[in-house]
């Protein structure tokens, strides 16, 4: 039986390849990964400490005791955090195991897999739009289809599947992918989409069916990451105003329902303006039962390697 109410047909749908795209950002303009060794200084130390110095120097400390204590170092990113070229400082953290669980929303995976792909994201939507060409490059939108419905018939979540697509293809920019350093290090990565929601959605290839199973599976996998958060761990919300908050408070619910007590940990919310959804749902209702909840107002390609050197600082040859 189908529905009595009319659907586009996407398989019309006119795509445009990669090459034909101008993009804002490219992997040229990303941080510079520095040697850990060559901190002499903790680069908070000059700060007064007061207000937003102190907190921000309670993040690098809560960070590094949850990392030696081993309990669990959550980050949560919204695609702005790719787009302002920190990849490469998140991906450190992930190599030496001081990130033990990495989401995305859609947007940070598309950015991610682009700049792997590419060396390259972020088109000029405004301009996109006009010529209805905005989200409809080829490659993006059919390899990670591709990926996600091999993901749904592997039984793989969506961040695996995006990070075998891009071992496996050989992606020229690898390196920098924050998906495929969480794989290879081994720590979970999972991807949190809101159907309708990302520029893969358009492509004629786009199957709804493997976008739920995969993201439902990342899910499930976030909520296990998130039984080593109580007692010392860390959870940090960059850039993300909705998705993720959403997808943590019920993750974190369930986390609990399971019989663990996730309690007394450190929340954090960095980004450029304060959000309801953050406000509430990472660092205001979660540590109500115990723990501590930080806002830190600032852009990310400023505040994020500023934290990333104090944490290396305060780490030194761990």
């Amino acid at each position: 039986m189908t529905s009595k109410y009319r659907a586009a047909d996407l398989s019309r749908a006119r795509t445009i390849p990669f090459a034909n795209r101008a993009n804002k950002v490219s992997i040229e303009q990303f941080a510079a990964r520095p040697d850990w060794n060559g901190f002499a200084a903790d680069p908070l130390s000059d700060m007064p400490d007061v207000l937003a110095a102190r907190d921000l120097r309670a993040v690098a400390d809560a960070i590094v005791a949850a990392h030696r204590a081993g309990r669990a170092v959550v980050f949560m990113l919204g695609g702005h955090v790719v787009k302002t070229g920190c990849s490469p400082l998140l991906t450190d953290l992930l190599q030496r195991k001081v990130i033990t669980h990495l989401a995305m929303n859609g947007a940070t995976a598309i950015h991610d897999y682009e700049i792997a792909r590419f060396g390259q994201t972020s088109e000029d939507v405004a301009e996109n739009l006009a010529d209805a060409t905005f989200g409809m490059v080829d490659e993006t939108g059919q390899e990670m289809n591709d990926a996600f419905q091999r993901g749904q018939l592997e039984g793989w979540g969506m961040g695996e599947a995006l990070a075998r697509s891009l071992l496996e293809s050989g992606a020229a920019h690898a390196d920098v992918s924050l998906l495929v350093a969480a794989y290879e290090a081994d720590v979970p990565v999972s991807v949190h989409v809101a159907v309708g929601a990302e520029i893969v959605h358009q492509h004629p290839s786009c199957r709804g069916a493997a976008l739920g199973e995969t993201s439902f599976t990342d899910f499930r996998v976030l909520i296990e990451s998130l039984t080593d958060l109580g007692d010392g761990g860390v959870v940090l919300n960059l850039g993300s105003a909705v998705i993720l908050p959403e997808v943590f408070l019920k993750a974190l619910t369930l986390a609990r329902n399971l019989g663990n007590e996730v309690n007394d940990f450190t929340a954090v919310n960095l980004d450029m303006i304060r959000h309801y959804r953050p406000e509430m749902n990472v660092i205001g209702r979660p540590v109500q039962t115990g723990g501590r909840g930080i806002h830190i107002a600032g852009h990310h390609e400023v505040m994020i390697p500023l934290l990333y050197r104090a944490v290396a600082w305060r780490l030194g040859g761990d």
